[in-house]
């Protein structure tokens, strides 16, 4: 087998080394061969500097000779071998100077020894890519020993070697100077970075305290959560079962008196009653969490919502508590909605005489101003009790929806935990205030202030003639017929809306009370039959729903004069809507419109209720 195939090696030529001249003539041969070979100035210098190290080192020993060859694979390099004989070699100063310039390596021969420097060139360029036929030429032109020009040569590379060193010393120094502007950069961007993480430390603790209060409360929460869910199934099912009883038993009882049938039937309505308000009250808290609760103005008579407040909740009291309500002077109706007022005081009663063992509640209301040219007035209204009391810690979540205040009062006691945040949340949708004041063992004294102006004098508002209502609810055609007692003299009543064109084509009313939510014809369908009928497109109408606010299509309903809810209908509402609707001093068919105020004295107008298709 033959041995590894030796890299491609050129011989360049021999260079002997007898006296310090030769030394100098080697080193300035040296670079030159490196040069013509590709290297640039500094490697070329590295290598004539490690050569003159050795050399120099060398100087006395036997036929030191210094060989220049150049391989060719697998790269290009520059192997510059110096032996000797009868010598124990170069010391090893002279070997770490060189070897810190140049890879270099060494060994013994026979009667002497040798070391190899090795400097890499670059990749050859141009028609002779190599120089090795110009490097030959230069070490066989070589002979003899130094003249005075490798003397020269030698003092300007060392002193283009002074100024290299002292531009390389100038520009670590200008290194070291901006080093240093860099670290004082660094040493303050690390203040402020640690400045800034404590801050971000100090934010991150109050950020988990504030994350633990907020845990805490919505633990609260969901047990109140919980509670209220609790106490609504008990609050529904507490009408529910009686009016499921009341009437179960008089299906049973059929022969009993009229007189107990009667109270039966009143403890029926008075349990609906409940139930709806209960209801009403449940979904006016989605409505107002929703935005979509809005007050409805109208006339209203407040004694007569106060004296209804007292014969509804007198009956709540315990042994020994009295309820007072009482008013100021009657200064007439004010504007204002009944339903949202009543629902108010409902709230702020039934809780006091909830938490009231032995003394009195009372409600006092008065008008604060007169609403007119002197600045709007106030309606103040004080709830006051002589109850358990409020801990001052407790004032402001007596008002979180679904919260009750802890302790053993609480026993016995039913309720959602809505009652105080639904009123306030009534109060803020009317545009007024509410104030608490209590302390343990003191009662509850709570004002509400609302604006308050006076409503137009019955004289202002016209009398519709003829109405004609389309409604195929018979039980709430029931409950509206009283209610347009005194706010028309006939009504028309049109159970099946397919009747309702036919029907205004031929009474010619004053205005349309329209269901909008009907088997058959929707009260949508029967607007749009309206709008494209000539004679009839001018008819106002007033939509009745029972339906959520926001579920309406407010632009299938652009031909109506005004909508207004089912739930909590009052005379006072439906005078307004009317009023709005029938403005004009002529009716839209050309029929002279009725003045209430022009009804001679003790002669009220006559009042006719038909109803087409049965009675």
């Amino acid at each position: 087998m033959t041995g590894p195939e030796e890299p491609p090696v050129v011989r360049l030529g021999t260079v002997p080394v007898a006296s310090a001249q030769d030394g100098f003539a080697l080193r300035r041969i040296a670079k030159s061969v490196a040069e013509l070979l590709g290297s640039d100035g500094q490697d070329a210098i590295r290598l004539a500097t490690a050569l003159s190290e050795i050399s120099r080192d060398m100087l006395g020993s036997g036929r030191l000779t210094t060989h220049f060859d150049l391989c060719t694979a697998p790269g290009r390099v520059l192997s510059v071998t110096v032996d000797w004989h009868g010598s124990d070699g170069p010391s090893a100063d002279a070997l770490n100077a060189s070897a810190r310039l140049l890879p270099t390596s060494h060994g013994p021969a026979d009667d002497g020894g040798w070391v190899r420097l090795d400097h890499r060139l670059p990749a050859p360029t141009g028609e002779q890519p190599d120089g090795a036929e110009e490097a030959r030429r230069l070490l066989d032109a070589h002979g003899g020993p130094a003249d005075p020009d490798d003397f020269q040569a030698q003092t300007r590379d060392l002193i283009a070697a002074l100024e290299r060193t002292r531009a390389q010393s100038e520009e670590l120094k200008r290194l070291n100077d901006e080093l240093a502007e860099t670290n004082r950069g660094v040493v303050a961007l690390y203040a402020e970075l640690s400045e800034e993480l404590e801050e971000t430390n100090r934010g991150v603790v109050a950020l988990y305290a504030e994350l633990d209060e907020k845990s805490r409360q919505l633990r609260e929460a969901s047990e109140a959560k919980t509670r209220f869910w609790a106490n609504v199934s008990h609050e529904l099912r507490t009408p529910v079962n009686s009016v499921v009883g009341l009437a179960e038993l008089l299906l049973a009882d059929a022969d009993a008196p009229a007189t107990e049938r009667g109270h039966r039937l009143s403890l029926i309505a008075d349990s609906g009653r409940t139930l709806l308000a209960l209801v009403d009250e449940l979904l006016d808290v989605a409505k107002a969490e929703s935005g979509n609760l809005e007050p409805s103005w109208a006339p209203m008579d407040l004694h007569a919502v106060l004296a209804q407040l007292d014969g509804t909740l007198r009956g709540l009291a315990r042994p020994g508590v009295t309820l007072s309500v009482t008013a100021d002077a009657d200064r007439g109706p004010i504007l204002g909605d009944e339903t949202m007022l009543a629902r108010i005081l409902r709230n702020l009663l039934s809780n006091a005489l909830k938490f009231t063992e032995a003394g009195s509640v009372r409600l006092t209301a008065h008008l604060d101003g007169t609403g007119g040219a002197a600045g709007p007035g106030e309606l103040v209204l004080t709830v006051s009790d002589t109850g358990i009391g409020i801990p001052a810690d407790q004032h402001a979540r007596v008002f979180e929806e679904f919260y009750q205040v802890k302790g053993p009062h609480q026993r016995g006691r039913h309720g959602t935990g809505l009652g105080l945040p639904y009123a306030r949340r009534l109060v803020g949708l009317l545009g007024g205030t509410m104030h608490l004041e209590s302390s343990p063992g003191s009662g509850t004294t709570i004002t509400v202030r609302l604006p308050a102006a006076p409503a137009p004098g019955p004289g202002v508002l016209p009398r519709a003639a003829r109405l004609v209502v389309v409604d195929d609810d018979a039980g709430f055609r029931a409950v509206l017929r009283p209610l347009l007692r005194d706010l028309t003299d006939h009504v028309v009543e049109v159970p099946d809306s397919g009747d309702a064109l036919a029907t205004l084509r031929r009474e010619r009313p004053d205005a349309l009370i329209l269901d909008l939510h009907m088997s058959g014809l929707d009260g949508y369908a029967v607007l749009a039959r309206l709008r494209g009928d000539p004679d009839l497109h001018g008819l106002p109408v007033v939509v009745l729903t029972s339906a959520d606010p926001s579920s309406l299509d407010r632009d299938r309903l652009t031909h109506a004069r005004s909508v207004l809810q089912k739930s909590g209908l009052t005379a006072g509402r439906l005078s307004t809507a009317l009023s709005t609707a029938i403005a004009p001093p002529n009716g839209p068919l050309g029929r002279p419109l009725r003045d209430a105020s022009a009804a001679p004295e003790g002669a009220p107008p006559e009042h006719h209720v038909e109803t087409e298709g049965g009675p």
